[in-house]
C-alpha cells in the first residue's frame, strides 16, 4: 500500500504539472525547489514540466530538444537558449555568438545546476531581470544528464550532504559514472551527449556537481584545466574569465569561493592541496582536448541546499555577463586553438604530451577554513578530524594544483588502423574524428609500429573495466600489408588531440589502457612440456648465449626457478613458434608525412 499510495502521488504531481503547464500567461512562476524552500527538488517530469512552460511563454527564447534516449527508455532532453531565436549551430556560428553549454546531474544527487538553470532561464525570458545575459550568447543547458540515475532517487544516495531530503545516484542505471566516461565513451548518454558536441562544438563547457572533502567556509570550489594542458590561447582566455573577471565580481555579490580543493591528507588539511589528476576521461579534461577552456563548479556539500543553488545561479549569471561583454574574445580563442592543431602536423619538433605530474614546486595557498580537532579512534585504528564551523580559521598552505607534462610524443602525420579492428574504428565515429578507409588492400606500407612486453593490469575493475596499468614499449619500423577497409586518421584535424590520447598507448585513457586490446597479450598457441623439454635442450645446444640467460635468471629469480612451466616458456617464448603469434604486437600504426604521401600514391 506505501508503494502504490507513493506512486500514486508522483502520477498525480506529474498530472498537476502537466496541467499547470498550459497556460502559458500564468503569471507565478515560483520553481519547484523555491516552492518546498529548497528542502526538495523536483522529479525529471516536474522539471521538463516546468521547461515546457518556459517554452510555451517564451518560444522566440526557449526551445526544448531530445538528443537522446536513457537506457531505461527516459528521454535526454537539452533546452537552447537565446534571445531572439538563434536555435541552431550555424546560426549561432553566423551571428558570431559563443555557445555555452552548461550541463547538471551528470552526477544526479548533485543536483544545484538542475534547479540553478530553471531559476536563470526564467529570469532570463520570463522575469526579465537579466534578458541582457544572452544579447551575444547562445546557452545549451542540459537540466539533467544522467536520467536514469536522477529517477533512482533516495534519501541515502549522498551520505556527505546536506540536503536536499531526497536525491539522485551517483551513476546511471547501467552503473556507470559518466564523469568517468567521456573518452571511453560506454554509456549510451556519453553517445549521445558526444552527438551533442559534435553538433553544437560549444565554445565554453561549464559542469555543475557537488564536492565531498573537507569542511571549510566556501559556498563552492571551481576548478579548470592546467594551462599545460591548453592551447596557449585558451589558457590566457581561461585565466582572464575566471581570475580576472568572474570571481572578483561573484565575490561582491557576497559569496566566498576557491579553487578545487583536493587535500593531500583529509586528515589534516595543513600538509596541504594538490591536484586530483582529471584526465579525458572527466569533463574539463576531455573538453581541453577539443580545445575549449571549461569549468568544474563545485558547490559545497555542508551547506545548505539553498545556499548551493543561489551559488551556482550567480556564477553562472556572472560568467555570461562576461561572456555577453566581450564575445569575440573567446571566439577568437577557440578559432585559433583548433588552427594551431591542424597546422601542428607541420612542425616536425612538435611535443604533445600524453600524461602529467604534480610540479614538485608548490605555491602559498591561504585556505578559508574551520578550526578542528584531531583524535585518535579505536574503531579505526586512525585519526578521527572534527571541524568546528563555530570558528574560522585561515591556513597558509601549499598548493600543489600545477602540473608539468611528463611523456610527451612527436605526433605522426597520420594513424593507420587495420580494417579489423571495428572497435577501434567505432571509438573514432563515436568521437567524430575524420578518417579516410580504403578500398582495397594495400602492400608494402611502411610504417612505425609498437611493441608492447610485460603487460600488468589492475587486481579489481573500475568503470566496468580492467585498466592496464603498466607495459614496456618499443617503437621499430614495419612494412605491413594493408587490408581493405582499414583507416587512415590524419592528424590535420581540429580532433587531432583527441586521436591522440584514444591511440597512443601510453595515453592515460588510451583505449588499451582501458583494455578494449587485451586480446593482443594473448598467444594463442602452446607447446606440450615433453615437447618444450626437447626444443630447451637443441636451442641450448645451438645458443650458448640463450643458455647464459637462463642459468642467470634461475639465479636471480628463485619464483622462476621454483616454476617448471615458467622454465619450459623461457625457450617457447624465445622460439619462432611463439614469435609468429606477434604477442604483444600493438595494431595501430603511426606513419610520417613521406610515408603518407606514399600511401596517397598506392
Amino acid at each position: 500500500m506505501i508503494a502504490r499510495g507513493f506512486w500514486l502521488a508522483i502520477v498525480l504531481g506529474a498530472i498537476s504539472m502537466s496541467t499547470h503547464a498550459a497556460g502559458p500567461h500564468d503569471t507565478d512562476w515560483t520553481t519547484p525547489a523555491e516552492a518546498s524552500e529548497f528542502r526538495t527538488t523536483p522529479s525529471y517530469t516536474q522539471t521538463l514540466a516546468y521547461l515546457q512552460r518556459l517554452q510555451q511563454a517564451a518560444p522566440n527564447t526557449i526551445k526544448l530538444e531530445n538528443f537522446g534516449i536513457t537506457p531505461q527508455g527516459h528521454p535526454m532532453t537539452v533546452v537552447i537558449a537565446s534571445k531572439d531565436g538563434t536555435f541552431t549551430p550555424d546560426a549561432a556560428r553566423a551571428a558570431h555568438k559563443p555557445i555555452v553549454l552548461l550541463q547538471a546531474g551528470i552526477h544526479p544527487g548533485e543536483i544545484e545546476g538542475k534547479d540553478a538553470g530553471l531559476m536563470l532561464l526564467r529570469d532570463i525570458a520570463v522575469a526579465g531581470k537579466y534578458p541582457h545575459l544572452l544579447d551575444h550568447v547562445v546557452l545549451v543547458y542540459i537540466p539533467v544528464f544522467s536520467v536514469d540515475g536522477h529517477e533512482y532517487t533516495s534519501p541515502y544516495n549522498r551520505i556527505n550532504q546536506n540536503g536536499p531530503e531526497s536525491m539522485g545516484f551517483r551513476g546511471q542505471s547501467q552503473y556507470l559514472n559518466l564523469n568517468r566516461d567521456y573518452i571511453k565513451a560506454d554509456a549510451p548518454e556519453m553517445l549521445a551527449w558526444l552527438k551533442l558536441w559534435q553538433t553544437w562544438l560549444p565554445d565554453f563547457l561549464i559542469d555543475v556537481h557537488t564536492t565531498d572533502g573537507a569542511d571549510y567556509q566556501y559556498d563552492l570550489t571551481w576548478y579548470t584545466e592546467d594551462p599545460h594542458k591548453l592551447d596557449p590561447t585558451v589558457a590566457q582566455w581561461q585565466h582572464t574569465l575566471m581570475v580576472e573577471q568572474a570571481m572578483p565580481a561573484y565575490e561582491k555579490l557576497g559569496h566566498s569561493a576557491s579553487i578545487y580543493l583536493e587535500f593531500k591528507d583529509g586528515r589534516d588539511p595543513r600538509k596541504g592541496i594538490q591536484n586530483f589528476g582529471s584526465g579525458p576521461r572527466f569533463s574539463t579534461g576531455y573538453a581541453a582536448l577539443q580545445n575549449r577552456p571549461a569549468l568544474l563548479i563545485e558547490t559545497h556539500m555542508l551547506k545548505t541546499y539553498a545556499v548551493r543553488v543561489h551559488a551556482v545561479y550567480d556564477l553562472v549569471r556572472v560568467l555570461l555577463d562576461d561572456i555577453n561583454r566581450n564575445p569575440a574574445a573567446l571566439l577568437a580563442a577557440t578559432s585559433q586553438a583548433d588552427a594551431h592543431t591542424i597546422a601542428r602536423v607541420d612542425n616536425a619538433h612538435a611535443q604533445e604530451p600524453l600524461t602529467f605530474k604534480l610540479d614538485p614546486t608548490p605555491a602559498p595557498y591561504e585556505l578559508k577554513g574551520y578550526a578542528f580537532t584531531q583524535t585518535h579512534s579505536d574503531i579505526s585504528n586512525d585519526t578521527w578530524i572534527q571541524y568546528d564551523p563555530s570558528k574560522p580559521v585561515t591556513y597558509r598552505i601549499d598548493n600543489r594544483n600545477g602540473l608539468l607534462p611528463d611523456i610527451s610524443i612527436t605526433p605522426p602525420a597520420a594513424y593507420i588502423v587495420p580494417g579489423e579492428w571495428k572497435t577501434i574504428i567505432d571509438k573514432l565515429d563515436a568521437h567524430g574524428i575524420a578518417y579516410r578507409r580504403i578500398g582495397h588492400p594495400m602492400k608494402e606500407v611502411d610504417a612505425t609500429a609498437y611493441q608492447l612486453d610485460e603487460p600488468k593490469w589492475a587486481e579489481a575493475p573500475f568503470e566496468g573495466h580492467l585498466m592496464l596499468q603498466s607495459f614496456n614499449l618499443h617503437a621499430h619500423p614495419i612494412e605491413v600489408t594493408l587490408p581493405a577497409g582499414s583507416v587512415i586518421v590524419p592528424m590535420n584535424q581540429r580532433a587531432a588531440n583527441v586521436a591522440i590520447q584514444l591511440l597512443e598507448p601510453q595515453a592515460s585513457d588510451s583505449l588499451l589502457r582501458w583494455g578494449y586490446l587485451n586480446a593482443i597479450f594473448e598467444a594463442k598457441e602452446f607447446g606440450e612440456p615433453r615437447v618444450l623439454e626437447k626444443l630447451a635442450r637443441e636451442m641450448m645446444a645451438k645458443n650458448p648465449k640463450l643458455k647464459a640467460e637462463f642459468e642467470q635468471n634461475l639465479h636471480d629469480n628463485p619464483a622462476f626457478a621454483a616454476n617448471s612451466r615458467a622454465r619450459l616458456n623461457f625457450f617457447f617464448m624465445h622460439s619462432p613458434w611463439y614469435t609468429v603469434q606477434r604477442v604483444g604486437a600493438y595494431p595501430v600504426l603511426r606513419v610520417d608525412a613521406a610515408q603518407l604521401a606514399n600511401i596517397a600514391t598506392k
